[in-house]
């Protein structure tokens, strides 16, 4: 696994909380482009990294960033560490046994009219749009007890799809949630091992698991390791694909690999299933004889076709890009779809640029950041009232290493490779996260 410094640059923690308002802006912001855009990602409480590699950045405590946008102006940029029990140990000690034990870093999700903060596998934390934490989530009382930071929301029923990977049996257990945020569904997966499942799939009828060739090793935490993963070689990699009701599941063989995010999933007819992510021939392979990590390769584009009837996959790379964060028009989630965003990665430890792929014709559009800088995860707005997938606009942070500061960028979702619709300047540093979501003014 290739190391980055993490305590400098793009990555490094922001050490106080901050509300900017009025933020200059370059270009027009669409005067129909109104609400939040949260940003989610680790922000040591105590300002640094304790190492270098993926696993001593995924652990690290939860900072939420907030950029609001209204009327064609950027009103306000505010930050806010969640208020849970880590954050308590170490700025008010009294409050720690009454907050929540979790560290919901990952991403947001809005639904049945609550705003989540999400952990890996962890209770979601209740927050506003203008970050500041309510604590347990009030209007989904089935996911208490952990859920995956990537659930699935069916844009047509308003049903939440959800899962929970534990370390301890069961090893998995499935959650339905419909749109009042009520549970329809809770049942244990058998599994033989703990797999590191962080991500899913729907279709408009199923839900889809991924047990990988990533795992969990826990003599990995005697020898040092803050989070004990570790790719598999003697485990045999599989989709698990359920009905959304929770019957009839079954298991299909695939190549071994790691998916680290989905990009999407449908229907092709009542016997076919198609899958699209993002795929990894090795991640957190240990070298021969070491206790250091392997080189990570690039992610890729890769489609699994599941013929349910032979009960056979088919798979191949959609495309030659090295890609990771890829987001859709979320009002295509579970259904065909034809545009994929997603953070370009021209080496293992840099997101730089945004890719546009065209799975109708093939076609790559991009939009270029410079060497150096580096940018967040694109995340698809769609125009009110529009029914066009691409008709939108495409929200981007990028980090400027010239002035260590960010700029939110707004793009045409349609043609990313003109110059952007406008440019939000932050006189401060968005630091490199995972996720985040757009939050309509009426959340």
């Amino acid at each position: 696994m290739s190391t980055i410094d993490l305590n400098s640059g793009a990555a490094a923690a922001v050490l106080d909380e901050v509300d900017l308002v009025d933020l200059p802006v370059i270009g027009a912001i669409p005067e129909d482009l109104n609400g939040v855009l949260v940003r989610n990602g680790p922000n040591p409480l105590r300002g640094r990294f304790k190492g270098n590699d993926v696993l001593d950045w995924w652990p690290e405590d939860a900072m939420l960033h907030g950029i609001s946008l209204h009327g064609g102006r950027a009103t306000s940029y505010r930050n806010r560490w969640a208020r849970t029990k880590r954050w308590a140990d170490v700025h008010n000690p009294d409050a720690s046994p009454a907050l929540l034990d979790t560290n919901p870093n990952v991403n947001v999700l809005f639904h049945a009219g609550e705003i989540l903060a999400l952990s890996e596998g962890g209770p979601p934390l209740a927050i506003t749009a203008e970050l500041e934490t309510l604590g347990a989530a009030r209007c989904h009382p089935g996911l208490a007890n952990g859920m995956t930071a990537h659930p699935k929301v069916d844009p047509q029923t308003g049903e939440l799809m959800s899962f929970r990977a534990d370390w301890k049996k069961p090893f998995l257990r499935y959650v339905v949630t419909d749109a009042k945020g009520m549970p329809s569904v809770d049942i244990d997966i058998e599994m033989s091992s703990p797999s590191m499942m962080h991500d899913m799939a729907i279709t408009a009828t199923r839900s889809i698991f991924l047990d990988l060739n990533v795992g969990y090793d826990f003599s990995m935490l005697s020898r040092g390791y803050r989070m004990p993963l570790r790719w598999r070689d003697d485990h045999k990699a599989r989709l698990g694909i359920i009905h959304r009701s929770g019957d009839e599941l079954r298991w299909f063989e695939i190549a071994p690999c790691f998916i680290q995010h989905v990009v999407n999933a449908y229907d092709a007819d009542e016997a076919t299933v198609v899958l699209d992510v993002i795929r990894y021939p090795a991640y957190f392979r240990l070298a021969d004889g070491s206790s250091t990590f392997e080189p990570a390769p690039l992610g890729v584009p890769w489609r699994y076709v599941i013929d349910l009837d032979r009960g056979t996959v088919t798979e191949r790379q959609i495309a030659d890009i090295g890609i990771e964060l890829p987001r859709i028009n979320e009002g295509r989630t579970g259904r065909p779809y034809r545009f994929l965003y997603a953070a370009e990665q021209p080496t293992n430890t840099e997101f730089r640029g945004v890719i546009r792929y065209d799975l109708e014709f093939g076609s790559v559009q991009r939009y270029s950041v410079p060497e150096g800088d580096q940018n967040s995860e694109p995340v698809f707005v769609a125009r009110p009232g529009s029914s066009v997938e691409d008709d939108g606009w495409l929200l981007v942070c990028v980090y400027r290493q010239a002035t260590d500061t960010s700029d939110l960028v707004i793009l045409d979702g349609k043609n990313i490779e003109n110059a952007p619709i406008a440019t939000v300047r932050l006189p401060r540093r968005i630091p490199a996260g995972f996720h985040g979501a757009w939050l309509p003014k009426d959340c």
